[in-house]
């Protein structure tokens, strides 16, 4: 390597939770080391979930501020913002700016989250047509609605009904497109699912199902779409937010990759030095007993604190994370994690509704493997917390789903520590090793 390369100790590109996360742990094992983060956003590090709050109240960046402004002076990190890595070059330890600057490093995190899936459909290139993950997408949606009172959201998911809540606070005429038979059908079962289809609609959304957007018509900006079936539906503005998939550009030809980059349970890549967590990672789901790719911030930040222990030195396994999901949106507050419908006769599954409160949960050899919770979902993590530390629960498995469901309903002597233990709703330990001892880094 060339001697005016400029070099670090650590790199991380991404500047989101799972880069966070890893610097956290590398500055709580090395004071010292020179730490880079680079991320082609400008702005520190935020909490994505909350930019539909930014389009709904336009919200200051202050305030959705991931870590306070001072985060990166505080723990002597370069931060290398609004700026793109162009390439990777794994044996060299070394990536170049898409200005041409170069620089090297010893470890390297890969945490570059995903992108939006943008389908190949007539006219999608439009002005007046948007994505919906980043600061900047919410920016210009903001915007644009000085043009727009009509508005077609394409995907009934998470990014779609969130999307939808900051436009309808926005006053506008929203249509849901969603291609499936039903929304949030990824993260909910059918009882829980129309439960959110009733709230959504209640607040004056239109919702389509069973179709998808066959045209985008309009000269100078967006007139209208067409559906699969012939019906076009006028609108002033497109949200394109059908879902993300893992950026794997950088890491391509140079990493082993599937439908993201591949990780052992040390967060580490198929290449010496280099690590990877986050939206971009193929990490262990302990439900599925696989690695899967899982895009939620707990097991983003998690698995860049296992990758940041590692790449400080201290060896630290992954337990793995699972799908989670926790939302409060349209006046429904709504948790699921694990798997939501059963894979076959073999799981076994209970579930309660009272009024507007839902509860479920999948077992398979008395483990609880999956739940949904809707409204009152604050004791979601009692459940969740089951889940994960793999507790039988045959003794007390209808307990979970009682309308007065809480620590009390467990058993004396698991719910006599966990009612002294930090709230731990959703955010998996890590299980960091030193010789002799295993301990929860929380």
């Amino acid at each position: 390597m060339a001697d005016n390369i400029d070099k670090v100790k650590y790199l991380i590109i991404g500047n989101s939770a799972g880069g966070i996360g890893a610097a956290e742990a590398i500055r709580e094992v090395d004071k010292t080391g020179s730490i880079a983060i680079v991320s082609d956003e400008p702005y520190p590090a935020y909490s994505r979930p909350l930019i539909s709050k930014y389009l709904a109240e336009k919200c200051s960046l202050e305030r959705m501020l991931y870590r306070p402004a001072d985060f990166y002076e505080k723990n002597n990190i370069k931060a290398l913002l609004g700026r793109k890595i162009a390439r990777l070059d794994v044996d060299a330890h070394l990536v170049e700016m898409a200005d041409g600057e170069k620089l090297g490093w010893q470890k390297l995190l890969v945490s570059t989250g995903g992108l939006p899936i943008i389908p190949p459909t007539k006219g999608i290139k439009s002005e007046g047509v948007f994505s919906f993950l980043t600061l900047d997408d919410a920016k210009a949606i903001d915007q644009y609605l000085k043009h727009a009172s009509r508005v077609v959201v394409i995907g009934g998911g998470l990014i779609g009904v969130s999307v939808t809540e900051g436009l309808v606070k926005r006053g506008v005429d929203i249509t849901i497109i969603e291609m499936k038979e039903r929304i949030l059908n990824v993260m909910l079962d059918e009882e829980a699912s129309a439960m959110a289809d009733k709230a959504v609609r209640k607040a004056g959304v239109k919702i389509v199902t069973n179709h998808t957007v066959a045209e985008i018509s309009g000269e100078g900006g967006v007139s209208s779409v067409t559906l699969n079936d012939g019906t076009a539906i006028p609108c002033d503005m497109v949200v394109v937010a059908i879902g993300v998939v893992p950026r794997v550009e950088l890491a391509s030809g140079k990493l082993k990759t599937n439908r993201g980059i591949v990780v052992d349970r040390f967060m580490a890549t198929s290449s010496p030095d280099v690590y990877a967590c986050g939206d971009v990672a193929e990490a262990y789901d302990f439900i599925y007993g696989m690695n899967r790719v899982t895009p939620v911030w707990p097991n983003a930040y998690m698995g860049g604190r296992v990758a940041g222990f590692n790449m400080a030195g201290v060896s630290t396994e992954y337990r793995g994370g699972t799908a989670m999901n926790s939302l409060s949106y349209f006046g429904l507050d709504v948790a699921s994690a694990g798997m939501v419908m059963p894979l076959d006769a073999g799981y076994e599954v209970l579930s309660a509704r009272y009024g507007n409160i839902y509860r479920k949960v999948l077992l398979k050899d008395g483990f609880v493997v999956g739940m949904v919770f809707v409204g009152e979902t604050e004791k979601s993590g009692i459940a969740y917390n089951l889940m994960k530390d793999q507790v039988k629960v045959d003794g007390f498995k209808k307990a979970l789903i009682a309308r007065e469901f809480g620590l009390a309903s467990l058993p004396d002597e698991l719910w006599r520590p966990r009612i002294e233990a930090p709230r731990r709703e959703f955010v998996p330990p890590v299980a960091v090793k030193e010789p002799g001892e295993e301990v929860a880094v929380e």
